[in-house]
């Protein structure tokens, strides 16, 4: 917003009027900004989140909780991958994102110095100390959502597909698809090769697990598909998980990671609540509800809320 001498003046007509103001009832109006300060109302929270359907409905659970506790909450979603999500969070456009630990561990121990992490403590703990000192990972939730190659039961017949290993004989026959950071990614192409010598003969650049992926496997326009393991499509159209045997893909805890200067201890008690709720059953219910019903992610996370939260304050 552009600054001129009309705000000039208005500044200092506002400050006259907050002298005046302060010296009369001046006990009063602090005990309400620090109550408003505890609560988190004089403080916008912006929460934001990357382009498939389960962090719109993570974003929008985390929306409806802060609400619920007098909380200001923005939302902006669907702004693309991590690769453009994370540095809105580290620059200050975004306050709060719905995260997954080994995945946003990953992005950011570009050295791989704990590349060894794979159990949800190690993965939370190296987290920890790779996270910019403006930001902290607040409790991770039991839920979980790995990224996972996905096949058809046709496929997985075919060339006899249990593991990710087993891809090893045949990829370079395979079509693999996913969103275009797979190409780049550790836990993508360049991992398969290191850890199952696993390289495809082609790979097409679609979306995280969303629709075009989704139809492309469906359609037999791509062999092997880059999902998450919540995806209720999965169970739906009876497709094969390929198991990770050699861990390439480590824990995936959901994880709510923050500025720390939109914190206080509403907002961090509020999202923390979320994640000892979550569960990966929950997840999977709520993935189906949106990718196959085709319900509104917002209607889905207000479900939720009512269902966890809602009814708990109708049993106190």
């Amino acid at each position: 917003m552009a600054k001129g001498r009309h705000s000039l003046a208005l500044g200092i007509g506002t400050l006259m009027l907050s002298i005046l103001a302060g010296c009369s009832g001046g006990d009063d109006d602090s005990q309400q900004t620090s109550e408003s300060k505890e609560s988190g109302g004089d403080k916008t929270v912006t929460i934001g989140s990357t382009n498939f359907s389960e962090q719109l409905v993570l974003a929008n659970i985390y929306a409806d909780v802060l609400r619920e506790r007098g909380v200001n909450v923005n939302t902006r979603l669907n702004l693309g991958s991590r690769e453009v999500v994370f540095p809105a969070l580290q620059n200050g456009e975004v306050d709060v994102l719905p995260e997954y630990t080994g995945a946003v561990l990953a992005y950011l121990d570009q050295k791989g110095e704990y590349s060894d992490a794979k159990s949800s403590e190690e993965v939370g703990s190296a987290l920890d100390k790779v996270l910019p000192e403006s930001l902290t990972a607040l409790k991770y939730s039991p839920a979980q959502d790995r990224d996972v190659l996905v096949v058809t039961s046709e496929t997985a017949s075919k060339y006899n597909l249990q593991t990710i290993g087993d891809l090893a004989p045949v990829a370079g026959e395979l079509t693999l698809g996913g969103p275009p950071e797979t190409r780049t990614r550790d836990a993508g192409v360049p991992g398969l090769k290191r850890v199952y010598n696993v390289t495809f003969g082609n790979f097409r650049s679609l979306d995280a697990g969303g629709p075009l992926t989704r139809g492309a496997l469906a359609d037999g326009d791509i062999d092997v598909a880059r999902m998450f393991s919540s995806q209720g499509a999965i169970v739906q159209n009876h497709w094969v998980i390929l198991e990770d045997d050699q861990n390439l893909v480590p824990a995936q805890n959901i994880v709510p990671i923050a500025r720390r200067d939109a914190l206080n201890p509403t907002v961090r008690d509020a999202l923390n609540a979320v994640s000892a709720k979550l569960t990966t059953e929950e997840l999977q219910a709520m993935n189906r509800q949106v990718e196959v019903d085709k319900a509104d992610p917002a209607s889905v996370a207000q479900q939720w809320f009512d269902d966890h939260f809602n009814a708990a304050a109708n049993d106190q």
